[in-house]
């Protein structure tokens, strides 16, 4: 296989590649580290006895990853205050044309869903990312895994009912996420803290990640209440020259805020009856650096 050759099957498989080690990492950064160290050990292998690439990098990619999240847990890393995965831009285009599975790919990607994921052990998270949002075999999962089929089968069981079991369970409708959300915007730029709570379910969650570098609750805040009169408080006290894009972001309708053309966060509305039933804010400079060229 020529090194153009190998480049180009590479390439062709590279946003699959990025798919899963994004959905086992929650870091787009760590997501493509891993997708870089699956290419370095790709073109310096002998693939003459490689039948099936995409199958062999996704192997590769997915044993990396697990690596990778052994060793953040073996540090027992601490993050100050609440955790949401790095944003991931996700836009299907042409390549997922059956909208069911457009609708599981996006899903399995979802910020309430990788939240639940990060409770996962290593092998569990692969398994349930292998079989859940790409479809792959048990006998193929085992493959790559080195595992029997049995025992991934009882670890797909096990992530399945625990994420099951923690998952929110929210409407994913974009038309009616794309009408809460310019309301939402309006009623917050107005301080209109009535209106704003009318969109507000009672029992409504706000989950703002901040790492402790910038401003954001350092708890998760409940009830419309709370809720409503944090967004408007923090709406009258934003930059001047803050403006807004709406853009996709882990399978959903997003807003990005900016700041002077800058990333300044990112948030993001979970949607179920017609109201909002979860606030999501991302504030963390460290995770808003991937979107500076959006």
């Amino acid at each position: 296989m020529t090194t153009d050759i190998q480049t180009d099957v590479f390439e062709e498989h590279r946003p699959v590649l990025l798919g899963v080690a994004y959905r086992m990492l929650g870091r787009v950064a760590d997501a493509e580290d891993v997708v870089q160290e699956a290419w370095l050990r790709w073109s310096s292998a002998d693939r003459s006895e490689v039948r099936e690439p995409r199958a062999y990098l996704v192997r590769i990619t997915t044993r990396l990853a697990i690596d990778r999240l052994r060793q953040v847990k073996a540090r027992g890393e601490t993050y100050v205050g609440p955790w949401l995965p790095e944003p991931y831009v996700t836009d299907f285009g042409d390549t997922v044309q059956d909208t069911a599975e457009r609708a599981v790919l996006a899903d399995s990607v979802s910020l309430a869903v990788l939240v639940v994921l990060e409770s996962l052990s290593p092998l569990e998270r692969a398994v349930f990312v292998l079989r859940e949002a790409f479809g792959y075999p048990y006998g193929e999962i085992a493959v790559m895994l080195d595992r029997g089929e049995t025992a991934v089968r009882q670890l797909a069981g096990r992530a399945r009912r625990h994420v099951d079991e923690r998952r929110p369970r929210y409407e994913v409708d974009p038309t009616q996420r794309r009408d809460l959300t310019e309301r939402f915007l309006a009623a917050a730029a107005e301080g209109d803290l009535e209106g704003l709570m009318s969109l507000l379910a009672p029992d409504v969650r706000l989950v703002g990640d901040s790492g402790g570098k910038a401003k954001a609750p350092l708890r998760v805040l409940e009830t419309a209440d709370h809720v409503g009169r944090f967004i408007v408080g923090a709406a009258r006290k934003g930059a001047e020259d803050l403006s807004w894009r709406f853009l996709e972001i882990n399978g959903g309708l997003a807003v990005l805020a900016l700041s002077g053309g800058k990333p300044d966060s990112v948030f993001q509305l979970a949607v179920l009856d017609g109201r909002v039933q979860a606030v999501y804010i991302i504030r963390n400079p460290d995770k808003l650096r991937s979107l500076a060229t959006v």
